[in-house]
């Protein structure tokens, strides 16, 4: 059974399902998973959450199977890095049986909301975690609230895997050298929204972030990691205290390594743009989206020429895509077995 969604019409974005999952952390433990079918909640209105932005999540997605099942894309990682970023917030870390229940549990309850096979579609799960002690004073909270929510998704971009135009920003920062970037928090992604705003007005669906200590050194997109591929056929990547630790990059590095090619961890300045053969951004929504030209300033970094072929402009990376795609939809062996099955 499955809800009534024209699954080939799905975007990235809310659509409510039959529940969605929270537990709550009080007097130094967390209580039950429960169930819950509004999408509406209490919170305080002195919530540490709404005043000094003690929150972090998650971003995982789920795919049918050619049997029927529903394979999760890594989520004991994604778990790991919520416990990272919890640390990091001062914030009660949701244990890892709980994560993967929830993930579970969330599977089971919305089954018809999980997109059928033949679309390019997926269940998106975002786990999210929020201090919800009333707090004035600037201090972490001591109580906290997990929630577990999902729903249908399509493509990010809804051209799919089409290359896509970047601006590196020069006037703003993503994150301080010692600050939280290399944590999923909140706080990350509400600092990048004007700048975000500014290049989406000028034409540039993606933007790209330099160090903000040198302003030389690349960091990472927006809502993605950076990855490149060199003339010579090397996977690079930047290795920042900055930037966040991506699942979908660590699993492209295999798979990159499965191809025999060499990866690079380094730290990649600006000036190398114009050496790489291909460049794309990584993530969950996306995968891989190949990068078509970069804007630095008035210089402009040209990969791939206009309306030119993606698959034979950018081999590798469209390689990896579906490589990944294809573990992830159950169409070829998950040899290193990344998916959780419900």
């Amino acid at each position: 059974m499955t809800a009534n969604i024209d699954w080939s019409k799905l975007g990235f974005e809310y659509l409510q399902t039959a529940c969605h999952l929270t537990a709550e952390y009080h007097d130094g433990k967390w209580g039950e998973l429960v169930s819950q079918e509004q999408p509406m909640m209490p919170l305080h209105i002195a919530a540490q959450c709404l005043h000094y932005g003690q929150a972090c999540f998650e971003g995982l997605k789920a795919f049918t199977q050619p049997d029927g099942s529903v394979g999760i894309f890594r989520p004991e990682e994604n778990s790991r890095r919520m416990a990272r970023s919890a640390e990091r917030l001062v914030m009660a870390p949701v244990p890892e049986p709980m994560f993967l229940e929830a993930c579970r549990k969330l599977i089971e309850l919305n089954r018809e909301f999980v997109p059928p096979r033949g679309y390019k579609a997926s269940f998106y799960i975002r786990p999210v975690l929020l201090g919800t002690t009333p707090v004035i004073g600037v201090k972490g909270a001591k109580d906290f609230l997990f929630l577990a929510i999902g729903m249908p998704m399509g493509s990010y971009y809804r051209e799919g895997f089409k290359p896509v135009k970047a601006m590196i920003h020069c006037k703003y920062d993503r994150a301080a050298p010692l600050g939280v970037g290399s944590a999923k928090v909140a706080g990350n992604y509400a600092a990048g929204l004007l700048a975000d705003a500014h290049a989406k007005k000028a034409g540039f669906p993606v933007s790209l972030y330099l160090d903000s200590q040198h302003h030389r050194y690349i960091d990472e997109f927006a809502t993605s990691n950076f990855i490149a591929i060199t003339r010579d056929g090397k996977f690079v990547t930047p290795d920042s205290a900055t930037i966040l630790p991506s699942i979908t990059n660590k699993s492209l590095q295999q798979l990159a390594v499965d191809m025999g090619l060499t990866v690079e961890r380094r730290r990649v300045d600006v000036a190398e743009l114009s050496e790489f053969a291909e460049v794309g951004a990584c993530g969950t929504a996306v995968v891989v989206t190949p990068v078509e030209s970069i804007r630095h300033g008035d210089q402009v970094y040209q990969l791939i020429d206009e309306g030119a072929d993606v698959t034979k402009a950018a081999p590798i990376l469209t390689r990896l895509h579906n490589e990944m795609q294809a573990i992830q939809y159950g169409e070829i062996p998950d040899r290193h077995k990344w998916l959780t099955v419900v």
